[in-house]
């Protein structure tokens, strides 16, 4: 029997600054998944938005947004991903955070910080990728602006899964949609996206079209334009190994290492 890793994927507005809230509102969406799913992903800063305000809204690791997600986590038996502002060592950080059933957490700080929007100047950049194992797949969570640097996202470690969160504004659409079909064609993985919705105090326009890609770039999951929804996707093991035993382009792959910061 083929493993496979039964994926939520969670589309929603985020509420400007406000975690109690978009606390309250993510609950109330997840008591509605299947009891049997493995995997719940949610947006980039999902509790609080894009804000560069961090003292305002910034938590510590034992702070109550990663207490929610172990919580969630233990409750439902599943894995649940996420990013936050977190304030650690005098710095701080869009940190993705990873809940497991057993309450434990693993974590990755986003490397490629969004200069654009001044990111840069109010995050400590992170400087180790986070690969991890769960149910059979091997799995490299990343952020938003990550997605545009194939080197950071490139498949050295027999990646199956790639998962990006994000906060990726409608007028740069384009981009998302193509650059998670190239991730996954070169590194023949999955790829999954997951993005807001709604406008954010910048009177920036989000409209989701989070995604899954399979490991041939295909599109096999797709969201409503600007829609509030939960999708649920079956991942499937036997479709990574089938696909790299017929194309074994990753036998072909340049060795390279990476600097660290």
């Amino acid at each position: 029997m083929s493993t496979i890793l039964k994926t939520a994927l969670i589309q929603t507005t985020v509420i400007w600054e406000d975690p109690i809230q978009n606390l309250k509102n993510l609950s109330e969406k997840i008591d509605t998944i299947d009891p049997d799913v493995d995997l719940i992903i949610l947006p980039e800063l999902f509790a609080t938005g894009f804000t560069m305000n961090v003292k305002a809204v910034a938590e510590k690791m034992d702070g109550k947004t990663v207490e929610w997600m172990r919580k969630i986590a233990e409750n439902k038996q599943n894995l649940v991903v996420g990013s936050v502002i977190i304030y650690d060592d005098e710095k701080y950080y869009n940190r993705l955070i990873v809940a497991f059933p057993n309450q434990s957490i693993k974590f990755y700080d986003k490397r490629h910080l969004f200069s654009y929007a001044k990111e840069n100047e109010v995050f400590a950049e992170g400087n180790k990728k986070l690969i991890f194992e769960y149910k059979g797949f091997r799995i490299n969570p990343l952020i938003c602006y990550d997605l545009r640097f194939p080197v950071w996202a490139r498949n050295t470690e027999d990646i199956d899964l790639q998962i990006y969160v994000a906060n990726w504004p409608n007028v740069r659409m384009y981009p998302w949609d193509t650059l998670l079909k190239a991730r996954a064609i070169e590194n023949l993985c999955y790829v999954i996206g997951v993005n807001r919705v709604g406008i954010d105090n910048n009177n920036l326009e989000y409209t989701g079209h989070s995604a899954v890609c399979n490991a041939l770039g295909e599109n096999v999951l797709h969201f409503d334009e600007g829609i509030e929804e939960i999708k649920i996707i079956l991942l499937k093991k036997d479709h990574i190994v089938k696909t790299r035993k017929k194309y074994s382009f990753l036998d072909d792959r340049d060795d390279f290492m990476i600097k660290d910061v």
